[in-house]
């Protein structure tokens, strides 16, 4: 008896989690749509997000963003290379390069300009130390 009470318990914990994460992915990939209109909000790391959160609650739903026409390329790019598109790059650069723009705007006391600062360039830094994504067999064709 005990142990089919463990058993029950475990798997109620089991759904909880896989809930947990099915909707915190729902809300990143709210979030990522919501990213891909406003210019001063980013998109890619809302979908890197909702695609890991979907992989620990439905498989079924980050099947279909992998291989979802726009999504799916660059989230498999980044899984399987940790490869950023130099199209992409550009895009996350101009986008932290506006943000920081419309927060100086704001007139930040100087020490929180240099915080500020710091984050975007480490933040842009990292963006730039990504490899471009390789292309793929399929991709290459045969001469």
């Amino acid at each position: 008896m005990t142990r089919r009470i463990r058993r029950i318990a475990g798997a109620a914990t089991l759904n909880t989690r896989r809930a947990g994460f099915l909707a915190l992915g729902l809300l990143m990939l709210v979030l990522a749509v919501v990213g891909a209109f406003l210019p001063l909000m980013p998109s890619t790391i809302f979908l890197i997000a909702a695609a890991w959160c979907f992989g620990r609650s439905s498989p079924r739903v980050e099947a279909w963003m992998l291989d979802h026409p726009r999504f799916g390329p660059p989230l498999r790019d980044w899984r399987e290379q940790g490869a950023i598109p130099r199209r992409g790059k550009l895009a996350a650069w101009i986008g932290m390069a506006l943000g920081y723009g419309v927060f100086l705007l704001g007139r930040p006391d100087a020490w929180l300009a240099v915080v500020a600062a710091i984050f975007v360039a480490a933040g842009a830094l990292y963006v730039g130390t990504r490899p471009d994504p390789k292309p793929k067999a399929a991709d290459i064709k045969a001469d």
